[in-house]
């Protein structure tokens, strides 16, 4: 069991890695906005986390990498102590990449070597358990890394590309269907196969009216009609919140639209400026526009539980995991019987517990293997730089 997962996390350490490489020193230092983080914090603070939640308690005669590194790249855990602040983590022009990179070797080293050590069956059990949660928090900081670097690219009117290769263009979209669901007493929540986050848990019953759910994702295309027909300018569409939201900002499309000098529709993907692609599905919405873009088709956003009951039956919708994320009209609150860890890892999911909702699915850019139909997905309701998107109900 411990050779294979070493060999998992040393996969996963590694596409960590693989996708700084279409990136500069400069691209992994800067920090766009307070919401999204540098590449080189995003590096460090997955090395952190091993180092702080397995090897400062399992590794004899233990000693940090560099005792600052344990508050300069401490997150959110209260429980581990001092944080830097998180708006201030592009103003850490040292360490450098190449100290970075020297901290992430280092503990991968001493995290083989643990693996290979004679542990007894507790230890190893909690091991596994610990490694595990290591993963899966970095296959997450990997979505993260795609979503930040570009937020960050897109401030610059060079509007340079990631990734350089061609982006192909979307098949054409599928009618739009509405897909029967009978609801009833369903069960939701992680089922006991493979590995969750505790906030899937505990699986329980829960009741759900008929319910009819959009067979596809709303397209670019569908998204231009909403604000062609002045979506952005009639209040009616809006929640209250949502309505200043945009006034404030001066919104008037998505986050990663813009005209060209000729006043056509383009697109900032992780490929660079692209034409408006009418056919690829939505991404980078807020909770706001989602709602008042399903308000404005006669619709409404899904409901987390009907949302997990399309994606478990026999008659699912298409899409439902791989294109974006989708906004869900459910606050991100506790399951019945929700318990927290203790210690400083019990932080991972429950204080967050207010004011956001729940998204499901997975994007593009989640790393293979990491979705799953009862997966919560929480941002608050004015963020769009991640793959966010609408599927519809009714």
């Amino acid at each position: 069991m411990m050779n294979q997962l070493h060999a998992c996390y040393t996969a996963v350490r590694k596409h960590t890695l693989a996708l700084t490489e279409p990136l500069s020193d400069e691209d992994c230092g800067a920090q766009s906005m307070p919401d999204a983080s540098p590449i080189k914090w995003h590096l460090a603070h997955t090395t952190w986390f091993f180092e702080t939640f397995i090897l400062e308690r399992m590794e004899h005669g233990f000693k940090p990498f560099h005792p600052a590194f344990r508050i300069l790249f401490n997150s959110y855990y209260n429980g581990i102590g001092e944080k830097h602040p998180r708006a201030q983590r592009g103003l850490l022009t040292r360490p450098a990449m190449v100290e970075v990179r020297a901290y992430r070797a280092d503990v991968d080293a001493r995290i083989g070597r643990l693996l290979a050590s004679e542990l007894p069956a507790a230890q190893r059990n909690e091991l596994a358990t610990l490694l595990t949660l290591g993963m899966q928090h970095e296959q997450q900081h990997q979505e993260l890394m795609l979503t930040d670097v570009k937020h960050l690219l897109a401030q610059s009117l060079l509007r340079p590309a990631y990734l350089e290769a061609p982006l192909p263009p979307a098949a054409a979209a599928a009618p739009l269907e509405w897909l029967r669901c009978e609801g009833g007493v369903i069960e939701i929540g992680h089922d006991g196969e493979g590995f969750c986050f505790d906030n899937e848990l505990p699986r329980h019953k829960q009741y759900v009216a008929p319910f009819a759910l959009a067979s596809r994702l709303v397209t670019n295309g569908e998204y231009l009609a909403f604000i062609e027909a002045g979506g952005y300018a009639n209040a009616a569409l809006w929640l209250a919140e949502g309505w200043d939201w945009i006034r404030t900002n001066g919104l008037q499309a998505p986050i990663y639209w813009f005209r060209d000098e000729q006043g056509a529709w383009q697109e900032f993907t992780l490929h660079g400026a692209q034409p408006l692609d009418l056919n690829r599905p939505l991404t980078h919405i807020s909770l706001y526009e989602a709602d008042a873009y399903a308000h404005w088709a006669g619709a409404r956003l899904p409901t987390e539980a009907e949302w997990e009951c399309a994606a478990t039956s026999s008659s699912s919708s298409a899409q439902m995991f791989g294109h974006c994320w989708q906004w869900t009209s459910s606050s991100y609150s506790p399951y019945p019987g929700f318990a927290a860890a203790e210690g400083a890892l019990g932080e991972y999911n429950g204080k967050f517990m207010l004011n956001q909702y729940v998204l499901r699915g997975s994007s593009s850019a989640t790393p293979e293997g990491h979705a799953r139909a009862s997966y919560r997905n929480f941002f608050p309701a004015g963020a769009r730089w991640q793959f966010t998107g609408i599927r519809l109900a009714r």
